[in-house]
């Protein structure tokens, strides 16, 4: 009885304990190429939101120091016509040219300073992870409706990347009211004079220092975003790691099943030996190690750009290719590295690679010294 009091607690119990499973759990093995591709088709790619609000900044306040004066200018005449026209205007019945007029200064002041942070964005993005354009994201995703409290604390809470964002912001307060402190500080005999200014003159003077303070507080926090952007690149790899099972199970999906492709080379080096009472007749030249392997290699001008490999094989293989070399009268030529190089770099029907293309030239020119069907082909070339 007491049992059964229990077992819903016991369940609730579970439950929480499952929100609080680690999600990289086995997870070991660095993510691949195709992971990461996928990932980035799906616009989850490794970036500093830090990154992109520094270069914001930064820029915005460099737009707003340059051309700072002509909004000053722009804000002095609003406010000026703004004046003139609540006298001399009935805004019951002419709201028209009022509203042109502050749709008008609206865009004077607003869009240069906007389109600047606009550029800023789209560069500090692209600076990150290169040109990237994805409707994905803004797919809606009802797996997302259920949270999974247990692991969204445990990240934002209780692991090193809470406590490096935590670090970070401390940081950014500590820099900003110092850098703020240093600026002020400089600035106080002047500023406690300031009384005695016009009011445009102490305004431009305020918007000089709070200008000053933006941009040596963006720079700062550039060179923060760096290490930042490392750390979230860092991150993003950690949270893509896979188990070996999603590895083999790519590797699987890409290569294909080990068992089938065993197959696959069994059916292959049955075809091989049947096809290779044909092919070794017909190859110019067997090149040997002298036992263990044997390579046979023809080279026709008139189909071919350069030496193909037309048989090959090890051991016993290797013997029967000999074998039928010496009864369809095709020369031997032992060349030990040239032999074991040629079967381990070049498959049946492949060219010979371009380091050997010397090699092979010497011997051919030999064997064509000593083989009259050899001599007749190259001879028909005008060889």
């Amino acid at each position: 009885m007491s049992d059964g009091r229990r077992a819903p607690d016991d369940e609730i119990l579970a439950i929480h304990l499952q929100w609080f499973a680690p999600e990289d759990e086995g997870k070991t093995e660095e993510p691949t190429e195709y992971r990461l591709k996928k990932e980035r088709e799906e616009g989850r790619v490794p970036k500093s939101p830090d990154l992109v609000a520094a270069i914001g900044l930064l820029l915005a306040s460099v737009a707003l120091a340059i051309i700072g004066p002509w909004i000053f200018y722009n804000l002095r005449e609003m406010l000026r016509w703004f004046l003139e026209a609540s006298i001399e205007i009935d805004p019951t019945t002419e709201a028209g040219p009022i509203a042109a007029r502050f749709f008008s200064y609206f865009a004077k002041l607003i869009l240069p300073i906007a389109s600047v942070s606009m550029i800023a964005g789209v560069f500090g993005n692209v600076l990150q992870s290169g040109f990237l354009f994805t409707t994905k994201p803004l797919k809606p995703d009802f797996k997302k409706v259920v949270p999974k409290f247990g692991q969204y604390f445990k990240r934002t809470l209780l692991s090193g990347e809470a406590l490096f964002n935590l670090a970070k912001s401390i940081f950014k307060i500590v820099v900003i009211g110092v850098v703020a402190f240093l600026n002020i500080r400089g600035e106080l005999p002047r500023l406690t004079r300031l009384f005695s200014s016009t009011v445009w003159n102490s305004s431009v003077y305020l918007a000089g220092i709070v200008i000053r303070i933006v941009i040596e507080a963006a720079i700062l926090m550039l060179a923060l975003a760096i290490p930042d952007y490392i750390f979230q690149r860092a991150q993003f790899k950690k949270r893509l790691r896979m188990t070996k099972q999603e590895v083999k199970e790519e590797r699987k999906m890409f290569e294909g099943d080990p068992m089938v492709k065993g197959r696959l080379k069994d059916r292959m080096r049955d075809i091989m030996s049947r096809n290779m009472a044909v092919n070794v007749p017909k190859a110019d030249v067997v090149v040997t190690n002298p036992t263990h392997f044997a390579i046979a290699v023809e080279f026709d001008p008139m189909t071919m750009a350069v030496p193909t490999v037309t048989a090959k094989g090890a051991d016993e293989m290797a013997f029967r290719i000999r074998s039928l070399a010496k009864d369809a009268g095709v020369p031997i030529v032992e060349n030990r590295p040239l032999a074991r190089a040629l079967y381990a770099e070049a498959d049946v029907g492949d060219a010979i690679p371009e380091a050997y293309y010397e090699a092979i030239s010497k011997i051919l020119a030999h064997v064509a010294k000593i083989d009259r069907r050899v001599a007749a082909k190259y001879a028909a070339m005008g060889r």
